[in-house]
């Protein structure tokens, strides 16, 4: 069972092209030993076909389970950004967003190309280990992402660890900590109060004004 553990995304360009044509280089960042399950990290360069510039720029990593002892790195390397793990301040939060997600979410979200059967086929999720079909990670980091955006502006990099699942039609709430220029930040489900990202943030880009 492959589950997404963690998600960096870097932007390299500013303002952002509204139309382009974008062409991503995957590679290989590194494989992690953990004993019961490995850990892959890979990255993912994305560029303006005609002018050849950085856009974007993402690492995931995924936990395998069952895919560990084959003698490899027992601790990934540190990469900056990329691998920071953000711990909330000792205080209430200075922002916090909250908005329901829907109950065909995870059928839309399907668009984007992930077309996972986990999070759209009852009995495929139940062989994963859930009742019903989940919503994928990158679907509510995305909508905690906006969180941020709308609330703080625009920012360069953010980094979130998936800590729990979210089923479509459960709500959303970012609670979120200005440190300077990094928005330190965690989500979390209502209808549990279990949380669903944590350790994250995101750096700020200092000259950006507007929200959306």
């Amino acid at each position: 069972m492959l589950l997404h553990g963690e998600q960096y995304l870097e932007l390299r360009q500013f303002p952002m092209p509204t139309e382009a044509q974008l062409v991503s280089y995957p590679h290989l960042v590194e494989v992690v030993d953990k004993g019961n399950a490995g850990i892959v990290v890979t990255g993912s360069v994305t560029k303006d076909a005609r002018t050849g510039n950085d856009v974007f720029y993402n690492e995931s990593t995924v936990f395998i389970r069952g895919a560990g002892g084959f003698g490899g790195a027992k601790k990934g390397a540190s990469r900056g950004a990329a691998t920071a793990v953000h711990k909330p301040p000792q205080r209430a939060p200075d922002a916090v967003v909250e908005e329901r997600t829907t109950e065909e979410q995870a059928a839309v979200y399907r668009l984007s190309g992930d077309r996972n059967p986990l999070h759209i086929d009852p009995e495929f999720s139940k062989v994963g280990g859930f009742k019903t079909p989940i919503l994928h990670g990158l679907c509510f980091f995305g909508i905690s992402g906006k969180h941020v955006l709308q609330t703080y502006g625009m920012f360069r990099n953010i980094k979130v660890r998936f800590a729990g699942t979210v089923l479509p039609g459960q709500t959303l709430r970012t609670e979120m900590w200005k440190e300077g220029r990094t928005v330190v930040f965690q989500t979390k489900v209502v209808e549990t109060g279990k949380l669903c990202i944590a350790g994250a943030g995101a750096e700020l880009v200092e000259e950006a004004k507007g929200k959306l």
